[in-house]
């Protein structure tokens, strides 16, 4: 029996057995990487901690108890407001990289101290607010845009 004919008869069965031992290794691999991720979730939810919980809303955990996934935790979303929730209903940890930036800091100043820090000592040009208005152009007037003058 030559390589062409093993390769005939047994090789669909060799694919099948590659395939198969493929979906177990990956099937491990992925099941490991949930067992280190729920472990890390369960390391971070402390009591002051912020979460998501699974309806949307954020809050902050007062009473949790990891040894006891059956008791509910007790989360606060708002001042004063204590909810019960399940253990698993708490989606994720909030963590500061999660947060969104300051929505306030446009970078304005920085473009200002950057301004400042080229040009100190150099006189500019810079452009008034009483400065007249441009005069219309010829080109404008061929656009149709008839404007009064004032």
């Amino acid at each position: 029996m030559n390589f062409q004919d093993f390769f005939l008869n047994y090789g669909l069965l060799i694919l099948l057995g590659a395939l198969l031992v493929f979906m177990f290794w990956n099937s491990s691999r992925r099941m490991k990487k949930q067992r280190e991720e729920q472990a890390q979730k369960a390391r971070q939810t402390v009591p002051g901690a912020e979460v998501l919980l699974q309806g949307g809303l954020y809050g902050t955990i007062v009473e949790f108890d990891p040894d006891n996934l059956d008791q509910p935790a007790v989360v606060e979303i708002a001042p004063g407001v204590d909810i019960k929730v399940h253990s698993q209903a708490i989606l994720r940890i909030i963590t500061p990289a999660d947060e969104v930036e300051d929505e306030t800091d446009d970078g304005f100043d920085d473009i200002v101290d950057n301004y400042h820090e080229t040009h100190d000592g150099e006189s500019s040009d810079a452009v008034t607010t009483d400065a007249e208005p441009a005069a219309e152009t010829d080109a404008d007037r061929r656009d149709g845009d008839t404007k009064p003058n004032a």
